[in-house]
């Protein structure tokens, strides 16, 4: 018999049985109700996510404007600040940021003289001492270069291998160098200027003397030259021998300090940001501002550049190590004066501490970015 007959058999069976029942006899229980089983509970509920706070809320008008002017053209000496301007980092401190470059035509500093631009990069911290000199109301805030990249280039053969060795060579240094750092090698080291002759950023006449050493910068210059005269130049960092000014400071007026101290130190808290970034961490985005601001910058100049800047520790050394990029400190500066004035390159008297402030640096911001060495 198959399953669905003896079911159809079973269901007759039973409307039979049921209607023989007598009419007097009592009706069969009513099914029991099945136990209705409890609910179960709700599933928890999860937690809101949590808010992430930008790093410095964005001021209630917006962002603040703020416009900082280079003293050269875009380059990777400058990286960190377009760093910060291409991955948003300015715009995380609430700050929209047009940075300005520099050239042989340019004189951005003028500008920020005349309110025009915010902050400036001032070249070296004699510059620093030449506005105190002259009653120019600007201040250094932050010092980027801890060692001045300052470099003697020379020839292989000539196997310089100390300052002294340079003594014997034709030296060719601009007019910029001889009014300030040459002053301190004859004053430290007994230089003369006999064996001087002048450098018009013109590489050949080294190129061609093999007894001859040209200043430079260490992240430039002998790039330039290995290019050019396809060989590798010894390099002397004059930081490594004793000059220790500091090189590209940020420079602000002293009326925006005392009207905006806020806006400054977002400015400077987010541009060491951008230079750790910049200098560790992905830079593609800020060399292509860089590149698009100046077309003959090449992506083999900017690595070469960051290169040297962490090779040298020109960036990130001595102080910057506990207290961030853009470390400066009082004896620092006084170190530096008294070579400085010693070399007459300074006046005894010029009060060399209204140069700087060390109100917005020192804070330690942006170490944590840095890699385990």
């Amino acid at each position: 018999m198959t399953p669905a007959f003896l079911l159809r058999a079973l269901t007759g069976a039973v409307a039979v049985a049921l209607l023989a029942v007598p009419v007097h006899a009592s009706p069969p229980p009513a099914p029991e109700k099945p136990v209705e089983k409890p609910a179960p509970p709700p599933p928890p509920k999860k937690p809101p996510p949590p808010v992430v706070q930008p790093v410095r809320k964005v001021p209630e008008g917006g962002f603040d404007k703020v416009s900082f002017g280079t003293n050269w053209v875009a380059e990777g000496e400058h990286g960190g600040f377009f760093q910060a301007v291409a991955d948003g980092t300015y715009k995380t401190y609430g700050l929209n940021v047009t940075i300005v470059p520099g050239g042989p035509n340019v004189n951005n500093r003028a500008l920020l003289l005349a309110g025009k631009l915010d902050f400036f990069m001032t070249a070296n911290t004699l510059q620093s001492f030449d506005a105190v000199a002259n009653n120019v109301p600007v201040v250094a805030i932050a010092a980027v270069f801890q060692k001045d990249p300052q470099v003697f280039l020379t020839h292989p053969e000539s196997k310089v291998g100390q300052l002294d060795d340079l003594k014997r060579l034709t030296l060719f240094v601009s007019k910029e160098g001889i009014a300030s750092y040459f002053q301190w090698l004859k004053s430290e080291y007994g230089f003369n200027e006999a064996k001087v002759k002048p450098y018009t950023s013109n590489p050949q006449p080294f190129i061609v003397d093999r007894n001859a050493a040209m200043q430079g910068y260490v992240t430039s210059e002998p790039f330039v030259i290995e290019q050019k005269a396809k060989f590798k130049p010894s390099v002397l960092l004059l930081a490594d021998y004793g000059l220790d000014g500091y090189s590209t400071l940020i420079e602000t007026r002293r009326d925006l300090i005392d009207k905006n101290p806020d806006m400054i130190q977002r400015f400077v808290d987010a541009s060491m940001i951008g230079w750790y970034n910049y200098l560790y961490g992905d830079n593609a985005a800020g060399n292509a501002l860089i590149k698009s601001l100046n077309p003959e910058m090449t992506d083999e100049m900017l690595a070469y550049s960051v290169a040297k800047m962490k090779e040298y520790g020109i960036v990130d050394s001595g102080d910057t190590l506990r207290n961030g990029i853009g470390a400066m400190s009082d004896e620092r500066y006084a170190s530096f004066f008294d070579k400085m004035s010693r070399a007459g390159v300074v006046k005894r008297d010029l009060d060399f501490r209204q140069a700087y402030t060390l109100q917005f640096t020192n804070k330690g911001v942006g170490v944590d970015l840095r890699p385990s060495r």
